[in-house]
Protein backbone atom coordinates (compact mmCIF):
# COMPACT_ATOMS: atom_id res chain seq x y z
CA UNK A 1 0.00 0.00 0.00
CA UNK A 2 1.25 3.30 -1.21
CA UNK A 3 1.31 6.39 1.22
CA UNK A 4 1.51 9.98 1.34
CA UNK A 5 3.83 12.29 3.71
CA UNK A 6 1.05 13.57 6.10
CA UNK A 7 2.95 16.75 7.36
CA UNK A 8 4.79 19.94 5.65
CA UNK A 9 7.96 18.47 8.24
CA UNK A 10 8.14 14.55 8.84
CA UNK A 11 10.44 12.24 10.27
CA UNK A 12 13.30 12.62 10.96
CA UNK A 13 13.84 9.20 9.17
CA UNK A 14 17.00 7.17 8.57
CA UNK A 15 17.69 7.15 4.70
CA UNK A 16 19.23 4.71 2.90
CA UNK A 17 21.50 7.57 1.33
CA UNK A 18 21.31 10.57 3.27
CA UNK A 19 21.68 9.48 7.01
CA UNK A 20 18.90 10.53 9.58
CA UNK A 21 16.74 13.16 7.65
CA UNK A 22 14.00 15.29 8.43
CA UNK A 23 11.78 15.59 5.65
CA UNK A 24 9.77 18.90 3.92
CA UNK A 25 7.12 18.45 2.38
CA UNK A 26 6.38 21.67 0.14
CA UNK A 27 3.71 19.78 -1.94
CA UNK A 28 -0.34 18.56 -0.66
CA UNK A 29 -0.87 16.45 2.31
CA UNK A 30 -3.96 15.01 1.30
CA UNK A 31 -2.76 14.09 -2.62
CA UNK A 32 0.37 13.56 -4.80
CA UNK A 33 1.59 16.54 -6.80
CA UNK A 34 4.21 16.08 -9.24
CA UNK A 35 5.54 16.51 -13.19
CA UNK A 36 6.22 12.94 -13.24
CA UNK A 37 3.39 9.71 -12.87
CA UNK A 38 6.34 7.30 -11.77
CA UNK A 39 4.64 3.30 -11.66
CA UNK A 40 7.16 3.01 -8.46
CA UNK A 41 6.19 6.41 -6.55
CA UNK A 42 5.17 5.65 -2.88
CA UNK A 43 3.08 7.95 -3.07
CA UNK A 44 1.33 6.58 -5.29
CA UNK A 45 -0.85 8.16 -8.21
CA UNK A 46 -1.15 11.62 -8.94
CA UNK A 47 -3.94 13.50 -8.15
CA UNK A 48 -6.50 16.06 -9.97
CA UNK A 49 -5.94 19.39 -7.95
CA UNK A 50 -8.24 21.31 -9.83
CA UNK A 51 -10.05 23.91 -7.04
CA UNK A 52 -8.08 22.42 -4.54
CA UNK A 53 -4.59 24.04 -2.38
CA UNK A 54 -1.48 23.09 -4.93
CA UNK A 55 1.08 24.15 -2.03
CA UNK A 56 2.15 24.41 1.20
CA UNK A 57 2.76 28.17 2.12
CA UNK A 58 6.47 29.62 2.39
CA UNK A 59 5.71 31.39 5.98
CA UNK A 60 4.10 28.01 7.35
CA UNK A 61 7.45 25.75 5.58
CA UNK A 62 9.33 27.88 7.68
CA UNK A 63 7.51 28.31 11.26
CA UNK A 64 7.82 24.67 11.23
CA UNK A 65 11.18 24.28 10.50
CA UNK A 66 12.21 26.90 12.78
CA UNK A 67 10.42 24.98 15.55
CA UNK A 68 11.13 21.56 14.65
CA UNK A 69 14.82 21.86 14.33
CA UNK A 70 14.72 24.44 17.42
CA UNK A 71 13.33 20.97 19.33
CA UNK A 72 15.71 18.18 17.56
CA UNK A 73 18.44 20.34 18.88
CA UNK A 74 17.57 20.74 22.35
CA UNK A 75 17.17 17.55 22.34
CA UNK A 76 20.65 16.73 21.61
CA UNK A 77 19.09 15.01 17.88
CA UNK A 78 20.12 17.09 15.38
CA UNK A 79 19.35 15.71 11.62
CA UNK A 80 22.58 14.62 9.59
CA UNK A 81 19.89 16.36 6.48
CA UNK A 82 17.25 18.62 5.54
CA UNK A 83 15.28 16.90 2.61
CA UNK A 84 12.99 18.46 0.51
CA UNK A 85 11.19 15.56 -1.08
CA UNK A 86 7.70 15.03 -0.08
CA UNK A 87 4.42 14.79 -2.22
CA UNK A 88 5.56 15.02 -5.42
CA UNK A 89 8.24 17.56 -7.31
CA UNK A 90 9.38 19.98 -4.78
CA UNK A 91 11.06 22.45 -7.20
CA UNK A 92 7.70 22.46 -8.88
CA UNK A 93 6.60 25.48 -5.56
CA UNK A 94 6.29 28.97 -7.23
CA UNK A 95 8.48 29.99 -4.09
CA UNK A 96 11.17 27.59 -3.97
CA UNK A 97 14.04 29.33 -4.84
CA UNK A 98 12.71 31.82 -1.65
CA UNK A 99 12.10 28.57 0.52
CA UNK A 100 15.86 26.96 0.42
CA UNK A 101 16.96 30.46 1.04
CA UNK A 102 14.77 30.09 4.09
CA UNK A 103 16.09 26.90 4.97
CA UNK A 104 19.78 27.37 4.81
CA UNK A 105 18.99 30.38 7.40
CA UNK A 106 17.32 27.45 9.47
CA UNK A 107 20.26 25.36 9.25
CA UNK A 108 23.16 27.81 9.98
CA UNK A 109 20.99 28.92 12.95
CA UNK A 110 20.23 25.95 14.40
CA UNK A 111 22.32 22.62 13.29
CA UNK A 112 25.43 24.38 10.92
CA UNK A 113 26.61 20.95 10.89
CA UNK A 114 23.31 19.37 8.72
CA UNK A 115 23.40 19.19 5.13
CA UNK A 116 20.46 20.45 2.52
CA UNK A 117 19.64 18.42 -0.02
CA UNK A 118 16.89 17.95 -2.68
CA UNK A 119 15.42 14.93 -4.49
CA UNK A 120 14.22 16.07 -7.96
CA UNK A 121 13.15 14.71 -11.44
CA UNK A 122 15.39 17.30 -12.85
CA UNK A 123 11.71 18.96 -14.73
CA UNK A 124 11.60 21.90 -13.77
CA UNK A 125 15.70 23.17 -14.07
CA UNK A 126 14.86 25.07 -17.19
CA UNK A 127 13.55 27.98 -14.59
CA UNK A 128 16.27 29.90 -13.64
CA UNK A 129 15.53 30.49 -10.38
CA UNK A 130 15.41 26.82 -9.75
CA UNK A 131 18.56 26.13 -10.59
CA UNK A 132 19.93 29.00 -8.38
CA UNK A 133 18.26 27.69 -5.96
CA UNK A 134 19.79 24.06 -6.61
CA UNK A 135 23.36 25.39 -6.84
CA UNK A 136 23.28 26.54 -2.86
CA UNK A 137 22.60 23.35 -1.55
CA UNK A 138 24.90 20.56 -0.42
CA UNK A 139 23.15 17.75 -2.24
CA UNK A 140 21.11 18.53 -5.43
CA UNK A 141 19.68 14.84 -6.19
CA UNK A 142 18.73 14.40 -9.89
CA UNK A 143 16.71 12.12 -11.21
CA UNK A 144 17.53 10.35 -14.91
CA UNK A 145 15.92 7.05 -15.11
CA UNK A 146 17.06 6.22 -18.46
CA UNK A 147 18.78 7.37 -21.61
CA UNK A 148 15.58 6.41 -23.77
CA UNK A 149 12.44 8.41 -24.35
CA UNK A 150 10.12 5.25 -24.99
CA UNK A 151 11.22 4.01 -20.92
CA UNK A 152 11.09 7.01 -19.23
CA UNK A 153 7.90 7.63 -20.82
CA UNK A 154 6.94 4.07 -19.22
CA UNK A 155 8.64 4.66 -16.08
CA UNK A 156 7.99 8.15 -15.13
CA UNK A 157 5.03 8.93 -17.03
CA UNK A 158 6.17 12.58 -17.25
CA UNK A 159 3.59 15.34 -17.86
CA UNK A 160 3.99 18.07 -20.70
CA UNK A 161 7.11 17.73 -23.48
CA UNK A 162 9.73 16.03 -21.34
CA UNK A 163 12.77 14.95 -23.55
CA UNK A 164 15.55 12.96 -22.34
CA UNK A 165 18.02 14.89 -24.93
CA UNK A 166 16.24 18.48 -23.29
CA UNK A 167 17.09 16.93 -20.04
CA UNK A 168 20.59 16.47 -20.83
CA UNK A 169 21.19 19.76 -22.21
CA UNK A 170 20.13 21.47 -18.84
CA UNK A 171 22.15 19.24 -16.86
CA UNK A 172 24.92 20.41 -18.38
CA UNK A 173 24.44 23.80 -17.08
CA UNK A 174 25.07 22.25 -13.82
CA UNK A 175 28.40 21.46 -14.66
CA UNK A 176 29.24 18.17 -12.57
CA UNK A 177 28.01 19.92 -9.30
CA UNK A 178 24.81 17.90 -8.96
CA UNK A 179 24.06 14.01 -7.56
CA UNK A 180 22.66 11.90 -10.68
CA UNK A 181 20.18 9.49 -9.12
CA UNK A 182 18.85 6.59 -10.95
CA UNK A 183 15.70 4.07 -10.22
CA UNK A 184 16.78 0.31 -11.78
CA UNK A 185 13.64 -1.77 -11.92
CA UNK A 186 12.03 -4.64 -13.86
CA UNK A 187 8.56 -5.74 -15.14
CA UNK A 188 5.65 -5.23 -16.96
CA UNK A 189 3.19 -1.60 -17.42
CA UNK A 190 0.02 -1.76 -19.31
CA UNK A 191 1.55 -4.59 -21.03
CA UNK A 192 4.63 -3.70 -21.99
CA UNK A 193 7.95 -4.63 -20.79
CA UNK A 194 9.80 -2.60 -18.39
CA UNK A 195 13.52 -3.23 -17.68
CA UNK A 196 16.06 -0.44 -17.76
CA UNK A 197 19.32 -2.83 -16.54
CA UNK A 198 19.53 -4.69 -19.73
CA UNK A 199 22.76 -4.40 -21.51
CA UNK A 200 20.88 -1.57 -24.53
CA UNK A 201 20.07 0.51 -21.41
CA UNK A 202 22.90 0.18 -18.76
CA UNK A 203 25.31 1.41 -21.62
CA UNK A 204 23.32 3.93 -23.23
CA UNK A 205 22.61 5.82 -19.30
CA UNK A 206 26.77 5.20 -18.56
CA UNK A 207 27.08 7.26 -22.30
CA UNK A 208 25.02 9.88 -20.47
CA UNK A 209 26.75 10.13 -17.05
CA UNK A 210 30.33 9.64 -19.28
CA UNK A 211 29.07 12.91 -20.71
CA UNK A 212 27.73 14.97 -17.95
CA UNK A 213 30.47 13.85 -14.97
CA UNK A 214 28.16 14.57 -12.08
CA UNK A 215 30.04 14.48 -8.54
CA UNK A 216 28.34 11.30 -7.55
CA UNK A 217 25.83 8.75 -9.11
CA UNK A 218 23.45 6.82 -6.22
CA UNK A 219 21.76 3.63 -7.93
CA UNK A 220 19.26 2.34 -6.32
CA UNK A 221 15.86 0.09 -6.68
CA UNK A 222 12.36 -0.48 -5.37
CA UNK A 223 12.59 -0.44 -1.51
CA UNK A 224 8.46 0.22 -0.44
CA UNK A 225 4.74 -0.41 -1.90
CA UNK A 226 4.46 0.84 -5.58
CA UNK A 227 1.15 2.05 -7.01
CA UNK A 228 2.39 -0.38 -9.77
CA UNK A 229 2.24 -4.32 -8.47
CA UNK A 230 3.88 -5.96 -11.91
CA UNK A 231 6.94 -4.43 -11.20
CA UNK A 232 10.20 -5.78 -9.42
CA UNK A 233 13.08 -4.86 -7.26
CA UNK A 234 16.59 -5.20 -8.81
CA UNK A 235 18.87 -7.05 -6.51
CA UNK A 236 21.57 -5.42 -4.83
CA UNK A 237 24.74 -7.94 -7.05
CA UNK A 238 22.94 -6.12 -10.61
CA UNK A 239 23.11 -2.61 -8.67
CA UNK A 240 26.77 -3.15 -7.58
CA UNK A 241 27.65 -4.45 -10.86
CA UNK A 242 26.17 -1.13 -12.68
CA UNK A 243 28.18 1.02 -10.21
CA UNK A 244 31.87 -0.72 -10.69
CA UNK A 245 30.83 0.40 -14.51
CA UNK A 246 30.04 3.75 -13.30
CA UNK A 247 33.17 4.06 -10.99
CA UNK A 248 35.22 2.76 -14.08
CA UNK A 249 34.53 6.16 -15.61
CA UNK A 250 36.14 7.78 -12.37
CA UNK A 251 32.58 9.34 -10.85
CA UNK A 252 31.75 7.45 -7.27
CA UNK A 253 28.75 5.79 -7.21
CA UNK A 254 26.37 4.73 -4.21
CA UNK A 255 24.12 1.60 -3.92
CA UNK A 256 21.05 1.75 -1.95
Amino acid sequence: MTSLYDNIIFGPVRSRRLGISLGVNLLPIESKLCSFDCIYCECGWNDDHRGKRRFNAREDVYAMLDETLAKMVKEGTPPDVITFAGNGEPTMHPDFEAIIEDTIALRDKHCPAAKVSVLSNATQIHREDVRRALKRVDNNILKLDSAFDATVQLMNKPQGNYTVARTIELLKMFEGDFILQTMFLRGEYLGKTVDNTTEEEVAAWLKVVEELKPKQVMVYSLDRDTPCQTITKVEKDDLRAIAERVEALGIPCSVA
